[in-house]
């Protein structure tokens, strides 16, 4: 199956905001972590989010290269053929392009969309976020605006951040938890109705509000969740404006949180969680393993020749491929999102 059209991607989402279930939504930087991804979701038969940042698409493209853009061209083009063999529908996003990134990363994967809409393919890609969570309120809804716009001629969905999502994930602007005062780290009731009202009617949106979450992986005790954040918010939203102004939300930093928080989120309207942190460790920690294992097979220790079984990149990239499949594969159990794909429903 082909890469979901816009029409599949709503349905996903609204089966998902209806169900009280969510997407995991992993990050991925090479042939192998999509063929990790698209295996979780298959042997979960959970739909999903592949997405690529602009840290991973400048690692795609190549020392030589460093082209963020065109890194996640080739990787969505990748995605595309590959996810042909499987029979779940799967999405693909970028994430968190910075408001200084916008012309030189968003703005040509758009263009490389309507380039293909024009010669009568699919979207290149379902959705893309803007992250100018760092801008005045004013300013990112301004930013938001101008880019949904653009989006919405294309049935691209674009996803916004408003608050700050404390740490550093994948070269995602954020910032140290103890310099963010709590008024960033959780959106407030208004906030999430000057969004609406900023949005609403313009295109599809998805929504990553900020309730104390943050990027990468923290001691217990270290992050102090607030999940009601995201309920307050809703209800302000939809006692003024009812029940179809409810949010699409997303929960950034999802790696490391318990499963009755995550799960606690869902019932507010959360559709899609990123996962990167645990995915990384989960790709590395098989394969040092083998490394440890194999030290005289992937070395040429004192004058021997090593073990070429060993030290082939086949041999423990697709250790790291299990791990990283395994770990969705928990995530989608997580989120509720197991055996609910709409694959062919749709």
């Amino acid at each position: 199956m082909p890469i979901a059209t816009p029409a599949q991607y709503a349905a996903m989402l609204d089966a998902a905001q209806k169900g009280d279930y969510a997407y995991p939504a992993i990050n991925v930087t090479s042939i192998v972590t999509i063929n990790a991804a698209l295996k979780a979701f298959s042997d979960a038969k959970s739909d999903g989010i592949i997405q690529m940042s602009t840290g991973g698409g400048k690692f795609a493209s190549g020392l030589n290269v460093g082209d963020a853009a065109f890194g996640a061209i080739v990787l969505a083009e990748a995605a595309h053929r590959l996810a042909e063999k499987h029979n779940v529908l799967v999405a693909l996003h970028t994430d968190h392009c910075p408001p200084k990134e916008v012309e030189t990363f968003m703005k040509p994967l758009i263009k490389a969309t309507a380039e293909r809409r024009e010669a009568g393919k699919g979207n290149l890609f379902q959705s893309h976020m803007l992250d100018a969570s760092n801008l005045p309120l004013e300013e990112n809804m301004k930013l938001s605006k101008e880019l949904l716009k653009i989006c919405a001629k294309n049935e691209i969905i674009l996803e916004i951040e408003a608050g700050v999502v404390g740490g550093e994930e994948d070269g995602a602007a954020g910032a140290e938890m103890e310099h963010v005062p709590d008024s960033k780290l959780y959106t407030t009731p208004e906030d999430m109705l000057a969004v609406y009202e900023a949005l609403n009617g313009l295109g599809r949106y998805m929504f990553a509000a900020t309730f104390g979450n943050v990027h990468g992986h923290y001691k217990p005790g270290a992050v102090k969740l607030r999940p009601d954040i995201l309920k307050l918010g809703q209800d302000a939203v939809m006692k003024k404006y009812g029940k179809a102004a409810e949010f699409d939300l997303v929960f950034h930093g999802g790696s490391g949180t318990p499963r009755h928080e995550l799960e606690e989120t869902l019932a507010y309207g959360v559709v899609k969680m990123n996962i990167d942190t645990d995915t990384q460790y989960a790709f590395t920690r098989p394969i040092a393993a083998h490394m440890f294992k194999n030290y005289d097979g992937v070395l040429k220790v004192d004058g021997e020749v090593g073990n070429k079984k060993a030290y082939d990149p086949r041999a423990y990239l697709k250790l790291g491929e299990e791990g990283v499949a395994k770990r969705m594969i928990q995530a989608c159990e997580d989120l509720h999102s197991s055996g609910k794909t709409i694959f062919g429903k749709v």
